[in-house]
């Protein structure tokens, strides 16, 4: 039996929800929407669930341009019951990124290294550039041609994620880009990769200019506002584009908290190891060897000091000086 109508029948019968990581990105977004559309091939509904907010232009617009629904949890939470099911899809549980929603996670469907293992009566773990990678495979595993819409949010989130197929590329990725290419929408695609910058981004492009910091190719930079989690993550790759840097560290202070992107361009700097290390006494985070992400909630941000920028950069520096070894799933 395939990989993936073994998860169909698993949640046949059940009421199912597909949930993303926190604040989803494109490439959660197109992974949860392939993975509805391969249920309803199979007879099965399911709701697209997240928690926080589709902050991004590039998500909003996906999600205008596919018409996708996805549900916010307080939408949710007094519906759901222990008994549904959930499918974690572009995040793992306990992986800092990703709320305890009310349901049995039964399976997951990721592309990230594995931090904490947890069991799941379902899972299709593998590193590759992006989760839709692993989305379009079941596609072509069950000899379906996605529709065009859905070839073509897929071909956008593995776009993304891999930065235009510059970070975190495998070969599976290559092969799932021939296969939705010959599917998708290309003209939504063009129109999606268009303008994707909002003039209120620019202020954090400039405080991000601002107030960087280097420190032996390590590039360092504090945006003291609010700042959603996909322009960090843009942030960061920008910073890391400097010459002089090799891992970039950006972070921003928000009302849930210190949101952080961690990018590295050398093997010897784990990005997920540095961050989880980093965080590990007063916050959480992870990701792969290129790229990660983390989080100090509220309630710890009192434990760095009268000097936060000072403080979160020894933590990061300290980790450094003794290296980052690649989590054992690597």
């Amino acid at each position: 039996m395939s990989q993936f109508l073994s998860l169909a029948d698993l949640c046949r019968g059940h009421t199912v929800f597909i949930q993303t990581h926190n604040y989803p990105d494109p490439d959660a977004i197109a992974s949860a929407y392939g993975l509805q559309k391969l249920l309803e091939t199979q007879g099965i509904p399911a709701t697209l669930c997240y928690e926080g907010r589709i902050d991004k232009l590039s998500a909003s617009k996906m999600l205008e341009a596919f018409g996708i629904r996805m549900v916010p949890y307080d939408r949710l939470r007094a519906s759901m019951t222990p008994q549904d099911y959930i499918i974690c899809v572009d995040a793992q549980k306990l992986s800092g990124n990703i709320t305890d929603f009310i349901g049995d996670e039964v399976a997951c469907i990721d592309h990230h290294p594995v931090f904490v293992p947890m069991e799941y009566r379902y899972q299709d773990i593998r590193q590759t550039g992006a989760c839709a990678t692993l989305i379009a495979g079941y596609f072509q595993e069950l000899g379906l041609e996605p529709d065009p819409d859905t070839a073509a949010a897929l071909l956008y989130g593995l776009k993304m994620d891999t930065l235009q197929f510059t970070r975190g590329v495998t070969g599976t990725d290559i092969e799932m880009f021939e296969f939705l290419f010959r599917f998708c929408h290309r003209e939504k695609l063009a129109r999606l990769e268009r303008n994707n910058m909002e003039f209120r981004d620019l202020k954090a492009y400039g405080a991000a200019i601002e107030n960087i910091q280097i420190y032996d190719k390590v590039g360092f930079s504090y945006v003291p506002f609010s700042c959603p989690d996909a322009l960090i993550a843009i942030l960061s790759d920008f910073i890391l584009a400097l010459v002089e840097v090799e891992v970039a560290v950006v972070f921003s202070r928000r009302e849930d908290g210190m949101k952080f992107s961690v990018r590295s361009e050398v093997p010897e700097v784990h990005a997920g190891s540095l961050i989880r290390q980093a965080l590990q006494d007063i916050g959480s985070g992870g990701g792969h060897a290129a790229m990660a992400g983390g989080m100090i909630l509220p309630e710890q941000l009192p434990r760095l000091g009268a000097y936060p920028e000072a403080h979160i950069r020894d933590l990061f520096l300290r980790v450094l000086a003794g290296n980052t070894p690649s989590p054992a799933s690597d």
